[in-house]
Order: C-alpha cells, then sequence, then structure tokens
C-alpha cells in the first residue's frame, strides 16, 4: 500500500497565488504570519500525518471501534495519535488566544485539515466536530459555558461532538422529539439521537455534546427547537471531573467505510434526565447550530480534497509500478508499465486536475472567510462573506462528490486489484462515500443553493461573482497559445451557461420553485465546475509566468498548465449541457408521478 505525502509545494502555490495569503497576513492579527512560518507549519503536519496518521489508517479501517460494556475502544495507536495531535497544539490554531488559541488564519487551518483528512480521515472527523463545536460556543454560548468548556475544548483535551439526527428525524430537523425541562440553573434532556460520531470514545476523560432539543410547549417545527451543551462528565466549580451525566452510546453502527471513526446511538436520561445547559436563548437552537453545521460543510469539502488526494497518490504509485501489455503503438513487444497506456494517462490527468480544482476552491474560500472576518473595510467584508455564503454549499458537495470520484477513479486504475482489500484502494472508495450523505446531503446542499442563495437573493450574489471571475478570460485573450485558446473557449461557454442557468433560476424560483428544484443538483455542479476551471485557468496563467520568469519548480508550473488544459478539454465542455438540463430538465421530473414508479 503507498505511502501519504502532504503536497505541500500545490497548496503553497494555493494559498498564496490563488487565495491571497500575503494580503491576508498584513490584516490585524496576523502581522507574524510570514512565507517561513507557513511553510514551517506545513512541513510540521505534514510529518505527524505522514509518519503517525497515515499508517493508521488502514489499521483502523480493519479494527474499527468496539462498544465493551458502555466503553468504546478506538482501534490501535489512534488514542496515542489522538495525544500527540493535541500536544503539538495542532486544534487550536484557528482559535482565539483569550482561550488558548494561536489565532491563525483559516487558510493555514484549511492546509492543515487537508493534511490531516487525507492521511486518516476516520481519524480526522474527532477534531473536526470539536472545531466546529468550539466556533458554535465562542459565537452563542454564555460567558458562564465559555469559561467551563472553551479552553479545553480549543485545545482538544475535550473533544465536542453535534447530536442532532434521531430516528424519526433525519435531515427534517422540525421534527426532533428529544425533550428538556428545566431544573434550576440546568435542564434535565432526555431522547435518543443517532449517528453520532465520536458520540464516545477513549481518546479524552470528557466529551462535550452539543444537542438539539425542544422543551415543552415550544413551536412546532424548527421553531421551537433550542440547543444544549451537554458533557459526559459534569464540571465541578474548580474544573475538576464530577459526576457522570445520564447519557451514553448504547450501539454502534456498523458502515460501509471510517470504520474507525465510531458512529454512536446515543441515549439520553435513561434515569433521572441527562443535565443539559443552554446556549443562547430557546426556541433558536436550529440559528445557533447552524454556525457549527457551515463550519462542518467546509469540514467535509476539505475531506472531499483530502481524499482525492489520497487516491491519487495511490493510483499514481501503483501505475508506475504494475506492469501489463505493451505500449500501443510501439514496435516492442515487451510489457510495460500501466502509465504509459492513454486510458490510464487519461485517468490519472482526471485525478490530478479534478483535485487541484477541488482543493483551489476550497482555499480560495478559506481566503474570503478571512477577509470576512478580520478585513478593516465593512465593504470588503461584506463581499468577502457574499461569496463564502454562496460557495459554502458548493464546497460541501462539489468537493465531496469529487472525492468520491476521484476515489472510484483510483479503484479504476488498479483493475482488479483495487476491488480486493489489500490494495487499500476500496478503502479510500468506502470512506469518503459518506461524505456526500453527512451534514446534509448533496442534494439538500443544492436545494439550499438554488433556493436561499439564488432564487431569494434575487441572483445578486451570484451576479456580483460571475463579475467577479469574468475578467480572467481578458487576461486568458490576450494568450495566443493553443493551450491557452481552448481553456478561454470552455471557460468563456462554463461562464456564459451560468449565467443562462443562474438568470432562468432566479426568474422561474419565485412561481415555480419544484422545477427549479428538479434542476439544483446539475446547477450546483455547474456552478462548481465553473469556479474550479476558473481557479485553474488563474493557475496556469500564473504558472506561465513563472516559467517565464525561470523561478520555481518548472515540473509543478508545467503540470498546473497540464491540469488546467486537461479540465478545460473534459469537464468545463460539459458545462453546457449541465444549463441545459437545468433550464429544461425539469419537464420529465414534473410529469411523473408516485404511482408510475
Amino acid at each position: 500500500m503507498s505511502t501519504y505525502h502532504a503536497p505541500i509545494a500545490d497548496m503553497l502555490f494555493d494559498m498564496y497565488e490563488l487565495s491571497g495569503m500575503s494580503d491576508i497576513a498584513e490584516l490585524p492579527g496576523y502581522e507574524e504570519v510570514t512565507p517561513d512560518l507557513v511553510e514551517a507549519i506545513l512541513e510540521e503536519i505534514g510529518k505527524l500525518s505522514e509518519e503517525v496518521l497515515a499508517p493508521l489508517n488502514q489499521i483502523g479501517d480493519q479494527q474499527g471501534a468496539k462498544l465493551e460494556n458502555g466503553i468504546v475502544i478506538t482501534a490501535d495507536g489512534f488514542k496515542e495519535a489522538y495525544q500527540q495531535f493535541v500536544e503539538g497544539g495542532w486544534n487550536s490554531i484557528i482559535f482565539e488566544p483569550e482561550y488558548g488559541g494561536q489565532g491563525l488564519p483559516s487558510l493555514i487551518s484549511t492546509a492543515v485539515s487537508e493534511t490531516v483528512q487525507a492521511a486518516n480521515m476516520a481519524f480526522g472527523l474527532c477534531p473536526m466536530l470539536t472545531q466546529g463545536a468550539v466556533e458554535l460556543l465562542t459565537k452563542h454560548g454564555s460567558d458562564s459555558l465559555k469559561s467551563i468548556y472553551l479552553e479545553k475544548m480549543v485545545s482538544g483535551v475535550w473533544p465536542g461532538t453535534m447530536n442532532l439526527t434521531e430516528p424519526s428525524a433525519g435531515s427534517d430537523l422540525g421534527s426532533i422529539c428529544t425533550k428538556a425541562l428545566p431544573d434550576g440553573d440546568h435542564y434535565r434532556i432526555s431522547g435518543t439521537k443517532i449517528y453520532i460520531t465520536y458520540g464516545e470514545h477513549d481518546f479524552s476523560d470528557n466529551i462535550v455534546h452539543m444537542v438539539l432539543a425542544r422543551l415543552d410547549g415550544a413551536p412546532q417545527g424548527i421553531k421551537g427547537i433550542s440547543l444544549f451543551v451537554a458533557p459526559k462528565f459534569l464540571v465541578n466549580d474548580d474544573g475538576s471531573l464530577g459526576q457522570r451525566n445520564d447519557l451514553k452510546a448504547v450501539s454502534l453502527e456498523h458502515k460501509l467505510g471510517i470504520h474507525a471513526s465510531p458512529t454512536a446511538v446515543m441515549s439520553y436520561g435513561d434515569d433521572d434526565g441527562a443535565i443539559g445547559y443552554l446556549v443562547g436563548e430557546e426556541n433558536r437552537g436550529i440559528e445557533y447550530m447552524f454556525t457549527m453545521m457551515n463550519n462542518e460543510r467546509i469540514g467535509v469539502g476539505i475531506q472531499g480534497v483530502g481524499i482525492a488526494e489520497r487516491a491519487y497518490q495511490h493510483a499514481l504509485a501503483y501505475a508506475r509500478e504494475r506492469v501489463q501489455s505493451r505500449k500501443l503503438g510501439s514496435t516492442s513487444k515487451e510489457p510495460v508499465t500501466i502509465i504509459q497506456h492513454s486510458d490510464v494517462k487519461r485517468m490519472l490527468l482526471s485525478m490530478k486536475s479534478i483535485t487541484e480544482a477541488s482543493r483551489a476552491l476550497v482555499f480560495f474560500v478559506a481566503g474570503q472567510l478571512d477577509l470576512s472576518k478580520s478585513h478593516p473595510d465593512s465593504d470588503v467584508r461584506a463581499r468577502a462573506f457574499s461569496i463564502v455564503d454562496l460557495l459554502t454549499p458548493v464546497v460541501k458537495a462539489w468537493c465531496s462528490d469529487n472525492g468520491i470520484k476521484v476515489a472510484n477513479t483510483g479503484v479504476q486504475v488498479h483493475g482488479g486489484a483495487g476491488f480486493i482489500e489489500k490494495s487499500g484502494a476500496s478503502q479510500h472508495l468506502r470512506d469518503a462515500r459518506i461524505t456526500a450523505i453527512y451534514e446534509g446531503t448533496n442534494g439538500i446542499q443544492a436545494n439550499d443553493l438554488v433556493g436561499r442563495k439564488i432564487g431569494r437573493d434575487g441572483g445578486k450574489a451570484i451576479q456580483a461573482f460571475i463579475e467577479h471571475i469574468s475578467p480572467t478570460l481578458d487576461h486568458l485573450a490576450k494568450d495566443s497559445s493553443d493551450d491557452f485558446t481552448t481553456i478561454h473557449t470552455q471557460l468563456s461557454r462554463a461562464i456564459e451557461a451560468l449565467n443562462k442557468a443562474s438568470t432562468w433560476i432566479v426568474k422561474t424560483h419565485p412561481s415555480h420553485p419544484t422545477q427549479v428544484a428538479a434542476g439544483a443538483v446539475p446547477y450546483l455542479e455547474l456552478l462548481g465546475q465553473t469556479t474550479g476551471g476558473w481557479l485553474l485557468a488563474n493557475s496556469a496563467l500564473i504558472s506561465k509566468r513563472r516559467l517565464a520568469e525561470n523561478s520555481g519548480d518548472p515540473k509543478h508550473y508545467k503540470g498546473k498548465i497540464l491540469s488546467a488544459q486537461f479540465f478545460a478539454d473534459h469537464v468545463l465542455i460539459g458545462t453546457e449541457s449541465l444549463s441545459e438540463i437545468v433550464l429544461s430538465g425539469y419537464q420529465s421530473v414534473e410529469a411523473i408521478d408516485e404511482a408510475d414508479f
């Protein structure tokens, strides 16, 4: 099984050349973020991921997590790896120094997260959830909750979880039945939550659960949901751990992938009721939880990039070693490594370009997130936030779909060996598959995009974004080389197709929302492909300049140009078809009745 190497060169390229890392480093609070510091951080997390986390990936897949007498035992080496992760300060890099954080930009945190997720996605789920819970408490928690929990959660000593789903309430959170009854300065929670990632484990001596529940007499639907902090162990006034709370994992799910990540069925209040503490105001739980959910949605997009990178490296290593069949068109009858065969090269280029487009999108959005939080100009902050808001569902859905697609192609590159567990290729596909489902299925992301972000907005955000990306066409037009002519032609058609589909959605959504919803997924794919193609086109333009300047690694720059060209030839070329599906594909969906199936 191949090893993993953090793609530091490509990360640094995206951070500085595409996402404005140099400008972000000049924002208030980031003055010490030098290129040397950024590179050192990536090298160190690369070492931890390559030497500690990646070797545990297959072990965790084979052993899984076990529930014995109410205690979850994780796979060999996972507990120790988590301690190294926490002791290295990796959980705290993005958070405020007030609670022990390092206050570094989201762009750096994104690169760190990708490296961890690529090395071991089942492991990476634990800190990913903790970081979302920290952001939630930081924004919405009381001073008392912050003083009790944040320092330990920022460090990662106390991991966090999110408890939303119930047996009778999946994505429809308005249907949840878990109850909370007031009891002095706290509440008593009772109910069952399912699919709770790291709901119970042996990484730490406490776990801090974010739990949605309904108060008696609360309004029906999502407007009657409140949010509570319910720790595994209650915390004494002096900060020490007190009695065990009335909550526990009653079973673990047997899953297609991410076997090492314990997915628990959690029972609250089997005895007197689990003690929980209200976050913010009553009945505003869904609003608060969206802070964590949006954080996790970007995190899932990062997982898609990470698993794609891991699968690509795995397939590339195999293709360089596997000898089979003579080379087509060669006079020699000797078999060659399969990387010399045209179709294998096509598959590898597909994996490479899609992974790089996905990474570029995630890093670009992370850079915009930094601007939206820290730029002194309110207009700049507002424009950046608009881009983050628009593209968050695209990051989650498009990048996770791409992770599945790339991992699937990786199995194909391996041929029959890819279908055999020993090769390791199949694990990437199995692990990646969940990313299109959790944190809101990709269909939900697409409907959020066309409904909330395009339809209700009247197209303002998408039109502003189209104006933002269109100048790249002028830069491409100035280059007369064949490679850049192709990129210009296909990107121009993609932007036109995106504009056409967006205009139709704005016009149609108020009166016929179901017609728009029928084409939501193709529209999200269209926006993702166009944005990815735009970023790769910029990568190609920058790389050509660097080659002319004779600076940097010429192999890397040539690879960026080839990725942009392949993406234009093989991916962007299909955007017009996606636009047509959005405009007219609803007809068959609308025509069919439930009884017709």
